[in-house]
């Protein structure tokens, strides 16, 4: 049965809709989404209590164990804005998420995965960017239209196969190939707000350190470059949601980058040999966001928070 039902654990606290199946309590997509939206309320209003978490919930949030509580929990000031995108599971019983909200009266990106069983919060996992680049805030008023569109059902890739599809693309960066996920050619990616894939040219100068040409490439040609060679591994890779009808699926994952090499050959942009990257070593946890249709990856929306290098999961 699909129809959700209220779960009440304490006066005047409405937890998650849930339907049951097999005698077990689940919950469907549309409940789903609204658990993830009554999720991001709670951490607005600074009250946990507002959600259905199990007494034994884990919670972590860029890379360090927390309470229900800390963190995001203590820190915003303001409820979601515009930009908002969900990505529902009933199969996996997860839901994924990406919002803009307030912190400390400046906005912040929040992603999030929750994890239900029992019709209660098992795991929920936060990466919150507390410093967003100002060039990137245009780009977080609202989402792309083509990430929250549902896709055509003859044009629709089944759960595993999105899947599969998203996972392909962690290979594809790890290894500087393109060819290893199937881009479209219209393909575009944004990163915490910014555009780093198939920008306009630029007609000027561009300063030391800015993509450039590189950033006016497509989302395969520009792996080909070895543009992102500066990134060691990609660990703890996980797609743990998928939604067909919106053919969205939600990844995390954990970069490391030793900086062992500061300056980067660059393949097959006349002009352009080297890409100097005077950094630290550093670590980035990520969430991906990919929109997939007709087999091929045509959106990514990305966001990743500074963490050092060689961090734990928070999970161990």
């Amino acid at each position: 049965m699909s129809a959700c039902r209220l779960h009440r654990a304490a006066p005047a606290v409405a937890l998650v809709a849930v339907s049951l199946s097999a005698g077990a309590a689940t919950c469907d997509r549309q409940c789903l989404i609204a658990l993830a939206d009554r999720y991001v309320a709670a951490v607005a209003a600074h009250d946990p209590a507002q959600v259905p978490l199990a007494g034994d919930v884990k919670m972590v949030e860029n890379l360090k164990r927390i309470r229900p509580g800390e963190g995001l929990w203590q820190a915003a000031t303001g409820g979601v804005t515009a930009f908002r995108i969900v990505v529902p599971d009933p199969v996996a019983q997860q839901v994924g998420f990406m919002v803009v909200m307030q912190a400390a009266g400046k906005p912040v990106q929040f992603g999030g995965r929750l994890q239900l069983v029992d019709g209660r919060i098992s795991e929920a996992e936060h990466l919150v960017v507390y410093s967003l680049w100002e060039q990137g805030l245009p780009n977080l008023e609202r989402p792309r239209a083509p990430l929250l569109a549902d896709v055509p059902e003859h044009y629709r890739d089944a759960r595993g196969r999105l899947i599969s599809i998203a996972l392909s693309y962690y290979d594809a960066l790890d290894l500087n190939n393109g060819a290893l996920a199937p881009f479209a050619d219209d393909c575009v990616r944004h990163e915490n707000g910014l555009q780093t894939a198939r920008n306009p040219v630029p007609t000027g100068p561009v300063a030391p350190g800015e993509f450039g040409l590189l950033g006016a490439l497509g989302c395969a040609k520009q792996l080909d470059t070895q543009v992102m060679s500066y990134i060691d591994t990609i660990d703890n890779r996980r797609v743990p949601i998928a939604d067909e009808q919106t053919g969205l699926a939600f990844g995390l994952s954990h970069f490391h980058h030793s900086m062992k090499q500061k300056d980067i050959r660059i393949i097959g942009v006349p002009g352009v040999e080297t890409r100097h990257m005077d950094f630290q070593p550093f670590d980035l946890p990520a969430i991906h966001i990919y929109k997939i249709w007709g087999g091929q990856i045509h959106e990514i929306e990305a966001m990743g928070v500074l963490a050092p290098y060689n961090s734990p999961t928070g999970w161990e």
